[in-house]
């Protein structure tokens, strides 16, 4: 399959500015901002297709039982039905694959990234009117229902499996050498969860040189999110440069210098000398 591709430029900026807008809003949609993740990612992706993956979500919500009990039976309950009777999981090969990190495509495949399959999980339930949220662990992105003192976890990149707090501390441990510390199980907030996605979409395209469109639209939406890292600018200058477009690269990069020099001068001369060298390129 090949990997998808970016759509036309006028549909690229009328994505963004939707994404920006919805980024901004009072309360922002989980759904709704990974959906328009995947079609900045997907030219395919039309808005009927964005609305039919809302209608899945919503299809499987009406699935599960009605208000099965505690936080223990809800996760008990998505499993069942997420996990075990639709398929959704996740293995190794995913983290290979663009689309494991895109929400329409999850819907389809039933498989992707623990972080994707945790945004059904979480969409599924909201709309199902569970306590639902997700938990940011290191590395590793889980679910979890209900209150700090009856907190449940559930792992959908292992097909919703209940976790134990010996399981939670493993994953945490694999991925930091450290255990547990409270702050980690804490609800993520949903604009946290699209720039981890994000990250893990520039993560994938960094990978492949070849696939500089990739890396450049999830940079430039991760800048119209309201808190971003300003190194995000500075990234983006590189990959315009990268890209041919010299001149661009070079405005980024004098720009960033001059947000750098408040802190670090020496960091910004050396950032006026790439720019300098960009500009160069046009020789």
């Amino acid at each position: 399959m090949r990997p998808p591709y970016p759509p036309p430029p006028e549909r690229s900026a009328e994505l963004r500015r939707r994404f920006a807008e919805e980024a901004r809003s009072e309360r922002p949609d989980l759904s709704a901002l990974c959906l328009l993740v995947g079609a900045a990612a997907d030219g395919e992706l039309d808005e009927a297709g964005l609305d039919a993956a809302q209608v899945e979500l919503d299809r499987l919500a009406g699935l599960l039982p009605f208000r099965p009990g505690g936080p223990r039976a809800w996760a008990v309950a998505l499993r069942e039905l997420l996990g075990e009777r639709m398929g959704f999981h996740g293995t190794p090969g995913d983290y290979q694959r663009l689309e494991s990190s895109l929400l329409h495509e999850v819907l389809v495949r039933r498989r992707g990234l623990p972080i994707l399959l945790s945004v059904v999980w979480m969409e599924v339930a909201r709309r199902a009117g569970a306590p639902v949220y997700g938990v940011a662990l290191p590395g590793h992105f889980v679910v979890g229902f209900g209150p700090d003192e009856g907190q449940v976890l559930a792992d959908p990149f292992d097909g919703g499996r209940v976790l134990t707090g010996a399981d939670a501390e493993l994953l945490v441990v694999g991925a930091t050498g450290a255990g547990v510390d409270p702050s980690m199980l804490r609800p993520a907030d949903p604009l946290d969860v699209v720039l981890r996605i994000l990250n893990n979409v520039r993560a994938w395209a960094a990978a492949r040189p070849e696939r500089s469109d990739v890396a450049l639209w999830a940079v430039e939406l991760s800048l119209l999110l309201p808190s971003h890292p300003a190194r995000l600018r500075y990234e983006r200058a590189q990959l315009l440069v990268q890209r041919g477009e010299f001149v661009g690269g070079a405005l980024e990069l004098e720009a960033y210098a001059e947000v750098v020099s408040a802190v670090d001068e020496g960091a910004a001369e050396r950032v006026r000398g790439e720019a300098l060298a960009a500009r160069a390129m046009l020789n």
